[in-house]
């Protein structure tokens, strides 16, 4: 029987494509499936990153170490919570080859982002974000309920705190939620957004980004190297 989140269907369609199988997992039942399949490159990803992730996940921090044991030796990215090289210093310190960069690369002028979005990613803090389904049952996205969802604050969510279930049954629900954002009562889009985001202070083209994030994962490597 396929579950929410089973690759097995989906795993020969890609090899079949004859293309690398990257694999997110968000808990070890996961990490298990991903490796029993042969996926390539598996993402650990951890409840501090925006968008979707497990319901019963774990911190980036104490889930990626687990799955580069599990894994190995097929190579780990860590995800979750990761917005500049100190992220990144410290996935590879965790075992990771590297890591997969989500909220920040949102602000970039390549990003495909609202501007509103940006603006948001810009304004808020990683206390203001949350993990939610709320979203999902209104706008009807069929994402299943055990992935729940990381944005920044949200006067909906406000709202449906508590109340998935009887949302989801409420046949009104979905319409009224797009009749408020057609009418400019709420905001266009959800703000995707990991914890990470008292990290982003601007709009940087993604050439820089990257150019920056190397240099400073390299400078706090040595930092740790010296001692300091």
């Amino acid at each position: 029987m396929r579950t929410p989140g089973d690759l097995r269907p989906l795993a020969p369609v890609v090899r079949g494509a004859g293309v690398k199988l990257i694999v997110q997992v968000t808990n070890l039942d996961e990490a298990r499936q991903a490796v029993d399949a042969g996926a390539d490159v598996i993402v650990a990803q951890g409840t501090e990153a925006g968008g979707h992730s497990g319901k019963a996940g774990r911190s980036t921090m104490s889930f990626v170490p687990v799955v580069a044991d599990l894994a190995a030796p097929t190579p780990v990215l860590a995800a979750g919570g990761i917005a500049d090289g100190r992220g990144i210093a410290a996935a590879l310190a965790l075992g990771a080859a590297g890591a997969l960069i989500g909220t920040r690369f949102l602000a970039t002028p390549e990003s495909l982002a609202d501007s509103s979005v940006q603006e948001a990613i810009l304004d808020s803090n990683g206390e203001q974000t949350e993990r939610s389904s709320v979203l999902d049952i209104v706008r009807d996205t069929g994402w299943p309920r055990e992935y729940l969802a990381r944005t920044v604050r949200h006067p909906v969510i406000d709202q449906g705190r508590g109340r998935e279930d009887e949302l989801a049954a409420d046949r009104a629900a979905r319409p009224a939620y797009q009749r408020a954002v057609d009418r400019g009562e709420l905001p266009p889009v959800p703000v995707w957004a990991s914890q990470a985001i008292d990290l982003i202070t601007d709009i940087r083209p993604a050439a820089d980004l990257v150019g920056d994030l190397v240099r400073e994962a390299e400078s706090a490597l040595a930092r740790v190297n010296r001692g300091q």
